[in-house]
């Protein structure tokens, strides 16, 4: 037996998911269509042709989830409103069945003793904004507004914690260049603005939240963050990194935190930089009062001239274990990245919003889900968690990802990340090893080293 790391006294341990990763639902309550609807039922974009029409049916089943969570001693729930499920035309008419969910919800959870942490963009953007050039159209930051504004008023007297969005780079990058994710555009201009309006309107819905909120109210935004580390000590590699980085982390970092994209993206994104108007970096810089990081593992970055726009090629360290996403289990990124943030950016407080692995599970004989690699993955990284706290980073919680199995984006059904198994026929819900082990470190506020 090991020593107990414990934890401060009012550390915030939770759980995380996204509306359209569980909800389910479609067209109920009055739901608008949203980009991933469209994209799903588009041909060989998403594993299986999966959808997130039933996903894991919370929609009607959040009370059962809430009974799930105080099982296991959440002290924290983070979750999305879906956006179509309040206009279902991104703006326009109010659904006042959309607010009564969430208002249904959140009384649930504070009656469990459950804090909310609302994200208010997790993806789901309604398809009718996109029909009129989504997040690429500068209206859509005064739609994000108003939205913002409608939620906040219905939720805010009870709701303490805010988050605008959840990884723009993912929205901006893997649904704008790429193509990997909802709309599925591959552009990199269209890329690049997208991220501006996208931090745009994070700075436009802090001023909302703060002219509608009360002394509790705390905003924040969620980034995905890693350590970029060089393939070698070569020149080549070293600038390789360093361009990585600026696309990854310093991109969305910059802005918000220091109210400037940095220079050598700028430079590097040349004819593709984004149009930004007279005010638009000191609405993105309004003070936030913490940081989200959502963190899974590191990028290890080599020169390659073939290697796309930035020029590099990921590399997959030798003799490291991975997850199912082909992600290296690296704790130690986690200290790495909450000390790099502390010490550049000066968050008043962080949080860890996402952390977690998917593995290939399965019920076994006796109906029980043994998943000792993933125990092992979240105790390493809670231990990193320790480290930073110990050494005066102010981390004041962690949500792992997920609550539950569910929707993977692209890559449907066909990954795991829960601490609770889900049987999709059925919607059994099967608390795992992992996530019994979690309770475990909940009640004692503290890992064994």
């Amino acid at each position: 037996m090991g020593s107990l790391l414990h934890f401060p006294e009012h550390f915030v341990w939770g759980a995380a998911t996204a509306s359209y990763q569980i909800e389910g639902g479609y067209e109920k309550g009055g739901r608008g269509e949203s980009i991933w609807d469209r994209f799903c039922r588009t041909p060989g974009k998403v594993y299986n042709g999966d959808t997130g029409d039933v996903a894991c049916d919370h929609y009607h089943r959040y009370r059962e989830d809430i009974a799930l969570m105080r099982e296991i001693g959440l002290k924290g729930y983070r979750f999305s409103v879906a956006w179509p499920r309040i206009f279902p035309e991104g703006r326009g008419t109010l659904n006042p069945a959309g607010l009564d969910f969430y208002d249904r919800l959140v009384d649930g959870l504070l009656d469990a003793g459950i804090q909310p942490f609302v994200t208010l963009y997790h993806w789901d953007l309604p398809q009718a904004l996109q029909d009129r050039g989504g997040w690429a159209n500068r209206d859509t930051v005064v739609a994000f507004r108003d939205y913002t504004a409608a939620v906040s008023e219905r939720l805010g007297d009870r709701v303490a914690h805010w988050i605008t969005h959840n990884e723009p780079w993912v929205a901006a990058f893997l649904g704008h260049e790429t193509g990997m994710h909802a709309p599925g555009i591959t552009d990199l201009a269209t890329a690049v603005q997208v991220s501006h309006h996208l931090l745009l309107s994070h700075g436009e819905a802090v001023r909302v939240l703060r002219e509608r909120g009360n002394a509790r109210t705390q905003v924040g935004i969620v980034c995905n963050i890693a350590p970029v580390q060089p393939a070698s000590e070569s020149e080549e590699d070293r600038a390789a990194a360093r361009r990585f980085d600026g696309y990854l982390n310093r991109w969305f970092l910059d802005p918000v935190f220091k109210g400037a994209y940095p220079e050598d993206m700028l430079a590097w994104y040349g004819d593709c930089a984004p149009e930004v108007q007279v005010g638009d970096m000191k609405a993105i810089s309004e003070k936030t009062d913490f940081l989200g990081v959502n963190y899974y593992t590191r990028s290890v970055m080599a020169a390659d001239p073939e290697g796309g726009f930035l020029r590099i090629r990921d590399v997959h360290p030798e003799n490291s274990e991975y997850t199912e996403m082909d992600w290296e289990i690296y704790p130690e990124g986690l200290y790495e990245t909450l000390n790099r943030v502390h010490r550049d950016y000066k968050a008043p407080l962080l949080y860890v919003t996402e952390n977690g692995a998917a593995f290939s599970d399965e019920v076994g004989p006796d109906g029980q889900v043994r998943d000792p690699r993933r125990k092992a993955y979240l105790r390493d990284h809670f231990i990193q968690a320790h480290r930073a706290i110990q050494e005066g980073i102010p981390l004041a919680g962690y949500f792992v990802w997920s609550l539950m199995d569910n929707f993977e984006w692209a890559h449907g059904y066909s990954k795991r990340f829960g601490i609770t198994y889900v049987d999709y026929p059925t919607q059994q819900r099967i608390l795992k090893e992992s996530g019994r082990w979690v309770g475990e470190v909940i009640l004692a506020n503290g890992v064994e080293a």
